[in-house]
């Protein structure tokens, strides 16, 4: 705690009366905010690991399917079945907003909504099992996505609550103690300039009383 730098005056006390004020309604508004960041990060952690989870299976499950595929095909016919896909798939980019942190949205749109529009060979001189890896990519796409959107999600609600963690410590630890500090310190001073001039105007006081006896006592001896 530390004093600021200021003249010890009650229009000074007023001032930093309402700065404080402000100050401690700032901080428990930050607090609410960095707790609501904190539970939707979580929310989202436990989100991102479960993606994860299930993306990870859908790839093992697509290249255990290319590995078959491509023991039972030529290395030349494996690359031409695959040369030129089909399917076009759009990716549209959008944001919300959430506690002041604008998060992605990520929406994937195909060029036609054909499920065998995945395939862009025949079926005559490929092997099932590369259908089967195809598949399993395209089914995991959007668990993809969703897991890319979730970890870009969490990243950026992390760094907000840092940045919310650490404005909240500097109210609470610096700039709320240093103002309530010298308020007290500005309290006392006018308190005791207060004393001050009560003993000085007690004593004004009595030296007029004292004053006026003297002249009284002169008027009653000169009147005799």
């Amino acid at each position: 705690m530390a004093l600021m730098q200021v003249n010890p005056t009650r229009m000074e006390l007023t001032r930093l009366k309402k700065r404080l004020a402000t100050a401690l309604r700032g901080h428990k508004l930050l607090k609410d905010k960095r707790d609501e960041l904190m539970r939707q990060f979580l929310d989202i952690v436990r989100e991102n690991k479960a993606l994860r989870q299930k993306v990870e299976q859908g790839i093992e499950e697509a290249n255990r399917y290319f590995i078959v595929a491509r023991s039972v095909m030529q290395k030349e016919a494996l690359s031409v079945a695959l040369m030129a896909p089909k399917q076009q798939v759009k990716l549209e980019v959008g944001m919300k907003n959430v506690m002041s942190v604008d998060i992605p949205r990520f929406t994937a749109k195909t060029r036609t909504d054909n499920p065998h529009d995945i395939y862009s060979y025949g079926y005559a001189f490929t092997s099932g099992d590369l259908d089967g890896a195809v598949q399993s990519l395209a089914q995991v796409l959007p668990d993809m996505l969703r897991l890319a959107e979730s970890e870009k999600s969490a990243q950026l609600l992390a760094a907000e609550i840092e940045k919310t963690r650490r404005r909240v410590n500097a109210l609470e630890h610096v700039m709320i103690p240093d103002l309530q500090s010298t308020i007290r310190y500005i309290t006392m001073k006018l308190d005791e300039n207060e004393r001050s001039n009560l003993t000085r105007l007690m004593k004004v006081k009595d030296m007029m009383i004292a004053q006026k006896i003297q002249q009284d006592r002169e008027r009653s001896e000169e009147a005799v």
